[in-house]
């Protein structure tokens, strides 16, 4: 069954496109500003001047961990369920609406009800599974298959994904952690973009989208389903290996990163000297420099990966994931070194500088991880299993998030072990920041240990992959599109088709 999309273009696109860049921007907009208050707000004591739900940071970064990782995990549900019975439009409206609902609850209970602040995290996951995977679905589906415009067209959607990350914390963080508006101003904020995104469905989705996403995928490709089914060559059966030893050191990366919205927004808050002149930098600011590092060094990657592969130099993708995971450890070196540096400041407290280079090697492990595994995966996942291959994948960071979130809780009681103290002692860092040394540099260890690990068995892992990695683009513009393509379509949690 073919879908009608309305005739007329801006900038060589199906306008329905833009619609989809304005709609994706408001809900990220909406989510990594509620992501830079959330535990900055259960943190804040009850009686400070901007109250907050007075836990402890270990109880916080907990509640972190479960959020997050509930948030990456119901989109597999919610996907399914739009591509079964309700079609990837209901599917956008309904998750949207949600989460709107859900930020609303969110000011609503902050700083008297915990339970109810509960039940807004609670309706933020299941709303958050019906809009993720569904809404970059319908960014495909305005191209016929082999269109060229196609992997240009998420290039566009990308830039919509890290524009509204770049500027939720900019505003949400600044009202928020003002105590002359409170927390609740923040999610307020946040809810209100959110109900954006929904309203812009609503009332222009039938105009600049048509029938795009109305039916469900299930009906519209029941005429291509049929087929004798085939068990799994020994081809097959290698490249699931493949995939299958990467999960643990994707999950690696990103139980490293994802420390970014837990303990390292406490680093920032509470070890961090944050006054430029006589202003005070919020510390959700710092949840910005991802997407704006990405922004900038997403096209140098994509470059570089193209003028390697024109020399027949192009490393492959287990070598990636090996400088990805070198480069996030160093990030953890540089908190490393502003652990040190707080301990020859008079008010105990690390340069900011410390965190921007953090974050900055942080992008830099990510583009050399998320772009390169998620393209992979789709080119080593089977026809048959590609669904369940990116399930795969995007059960990665859920597990990641909810092992970063309780590792990160851990540095409170990592802290209180005489040999974590002692050891810290004989390298002069004081008592009370023995706890967050253990951990960052724990994970700057582990990440070095599981790259060296991965170097040593790349070459096996190559041989498993027969081939299918072949860079296909032949142009810089290719390669660029492609690469931001794949981006894009992680931090999207994109179904495959």
């Amino acid at each position: 069954m073919s879908q009608q999309i309305p005739q007329g273009t801006f900038l060589g696109h199906p306008k329905g496109l833009f619609l989809l860049f304005t709609t994706e921007m408001w809900e990220r907009f909406s989510y990594y500003g509620m992501r830079a208050l959330l535990v900055l707000t259960m943190v804040a004591a009850t009686d400070a001047a901007n109250p907050g739900f007075g836990m402890t940071t270990a109880e916080a970064l907990k509640l972190y961990a479960y959020y997050t990782s509930l948030v990456y995990l119901t989109p597999i549900f919610g996907g399914w369920l739009a591509d079964t019975f309700i079609g990837q439009r209901r599917a956008v409206i309904l998750g949207g609406a949600l989460m709107s609902v859900a930020q609303f609850v969110l000011f609503a209970a902050t700083p008297h009800s915990l339970s109810l602040f509960y039940v807004g995290l609670g309706i933020l996951i299941i709303g958050n599974g019906f809009f993720k995977p569904n809404i970059s679905t319908m960014v495909g589906d305005l191209y016929e298959q082999g269109d060229a415009r196609r992997d240009s067209a998420f290039s566009i959607f990308y830039m919509g994904i890290n524009l509204g990350a770049f500027i939720a914390p900019l505003i949400c963080s600044t009202l928020g952690e003002d105590p002359a508006w409170g927390w609740r101003y923040g999610y307020l904020a946040a809810g209100i973009g959110m109900a954006l995104s929904v309203v812009i469905q609503l009332f222009f989705a039938q105009r600049f989208l048509g029938d795009v996403g109305v039916v469900a995928g299930a009906k519209r490709s029941l005429d291509a389903a049929g087929g004798k089914k085939q068990p799994l060559t020994k081809v097959e059966l290698d490249r699931l290996r493949v995939i299958l030893t990467l999960f643990i050191f994707v999950v690696m990366f990103w139980l490293a990163f994802e420390q970014a919205g837990g303990l390292m927004n406490i680093f920032a808050q509470d070890k961090t000297d944050r006054m430029i002149g006589n202003s005070e930098v919020p510390a959700g600011w710092f949840q910005s420099l991802n997407a704006m590092f990405i922004l900038i060094f997403a096209p140098v990657f994509s470059i570089l990966w193209v003028k390697l592969n024109k020399i027949d130099k192009n490393p492959d993708a287990p070598i990636k994931i090996v400088v990805g995971l070198f480069m996030t450890a160093i990030g953890f070196g540089f908190l490393v070194a502003g652990i040190f540096q707080m301990q020859t400041t008079g008010d105990a407290k690390a340069s900011m500088i410390w965190l921007v280079l953090a974050y900055m090697f942080h992008t830099l492990g990510e583009l050399c991880i998320s772009p390169v595994g998620l393209s992979l995966m789709t080119k080593l996942a089977p026809m048959r299993l590609a669904s369940l291959v990116m399930g795969i994948w995007f059960l990665m960071p859920a597990l990641a998030q909810l092992l970063g979130g309780l590792i990160g809780a851990f540095s409170e009681q990592a802290g209180e072990y005489e040999s974590v103290r002692h050891f810290a002692a004989n390298l002069g860092i004081r008592a009370e920041d023995a706890g967050i040394l253990a951990i960052f540099g724990s994970i700057a260890i582990f990440l070095c240990l599981f790259a060296i690990i991965l170097w040593f068995i790349s070459g096996k892992l190559v041989l498993w992959m027969h081939g299918a990695e072949k860079f296909s683009a032949d142009t810089t513009e290719a390669a660029l599109n492609e690469e931001l393509n794949v981006v894009g379509d992680h931090e999207a949690l994109r179904k495959q088709h």
